[in-house]
């Protein structure tokens, strides 16, 4: 059984973005990052308490490990966790394709251990699960989760884990005041009952809640969310000036009212950041207080706007 616990933030620090390349159109996000505008990012993260750092493989096919690995060069192993993850629609037809994948994980990272370790879709819950068994017997996955799994699916991962002491530690699904779906599934209670920490990713939905972007102010040409999100801002706008609105009685912005969200749920939001200035945001949203009321009207507005977010990827819950 896993001796040391978990070490849950209060927010977790995304690199999904970082697997861009840069160039118009390669990429989810059309993002602009260097070397050292990620180090100045890790080291504003690091002083403010946030130290969890997420990625995957298939984050750019590894470009977001191998420069998350360089950035964090710069501290001592202890001073941070990883967490990354094996994706099953990505595994390679050798024996042990989960160990496989974890190893060409820990070279990009620069690392001998991963935190936690995940599952990251659920193609088939009964064959990829006891993978992972081996893997924390041998140390080099602390602890493990699984991501964008179903009740069903997660309850027989926890079942196959128990069968060799260990268990689902984490569950990792995409939730935001738009895509509420882990919560009407029951996922979250859940959560609760078992102890088990709640991580969500897109919470801001891509840039969508930010409160930028507007048809007149566009997502990053050539990007994926640009395709996505582009359509739907218009009827996003009674959300996002709701949620200006409550920033500004706080001394915040927009994404941190949709960050303080979250965690008010029950979340461990994890927040994309290519820019000091998104960690400033980090601490305003961990540090606020929205009222119920505040809550209840912004998920009144959110299915006012009636649109659907969930990812390609991604199956009902």
């Amino acid at each position: 059984m896993t001796i040391d616990k978990l070490k849950i933030p209060t927010a977790a620090l995304g690199t999904w973005a970082w697997g861009d390349s840069g160039k118009t159109g390669d990429g989810y996000f059309g993002s602009r990052l260097t070397q050292a505008g990620l180090e100045e990012v890790a080291d504003k993260a690091h002083t403010a308490g946030f130290t969890l750092w997420d990625t995957a493989m298939v984050y750019g096919m590894g470009r977001s490990e191998t420069v998350l690995g360089e950035v964090l060069k710069r501290y001592a192993r202890n001073d941070y966790q990883l967490s990354t993850k094996f994706t099953p629609q990505a595994a390679a037809t050798s024996d042990d394709p989960v160990a496989d994948m974890l190893e060409q994980s820990l070279t990009r990272l620069g690392t001998d251990y991963i935190d936690l370790y995940w599952i990251h879709n659920p193609a088939d819950v009964a064959r990829w699960t006891p993978h992972l068994i081996p893997l924390l017997e041998n140390g080099k996955v602390k602890h493990v989760g699984v991501s964008n799994h179903n009740l069903s699916e997660i309850k027989l991962a926890d079942k196959i884990l128990g069968g060799a002491g260990f268990r689902v530690e984490a569950i990792q699904n995409h939730y935001s005041l738009l895509y509420r779906s882990s919560e009407d599934a029951g996922i979250l209670d859940y959560c609760r009952s078992q102890g088990i920490p709640f991580f969500a990713y897109m919470v801001l939905e891509q840039g969508a809640l930010s409160g930028k972007y507007s048809l007149e102010n566009p997502m990053p040409e050539g990007s994926n969310r640009a395709e996505i999100y582009h359509s739907m801002l218009p009827q996003l706008k009674a959300l996002t000036d709701k949620l200006t609105s409550i920033g500004q009685r706080q001394g915040a912005a927009a994404p941190d009212v949709a960050t303080a969200w979250a965690i008010a749920k029950g979340a461990t939001p994890i927040i994309g950041v290519t820019r000091p200035s998104y960690i400033d945001g980090l601490v305003r949203a961990t540090s606020m207080m929205l009222s119920s009321d505040d809550i209840a009207e912004l998920e009144t507005l959110a299915d006012d706007a009636n649109v659907n977010t969930r990812g390609w990827w991604e199956q009902e819950m």
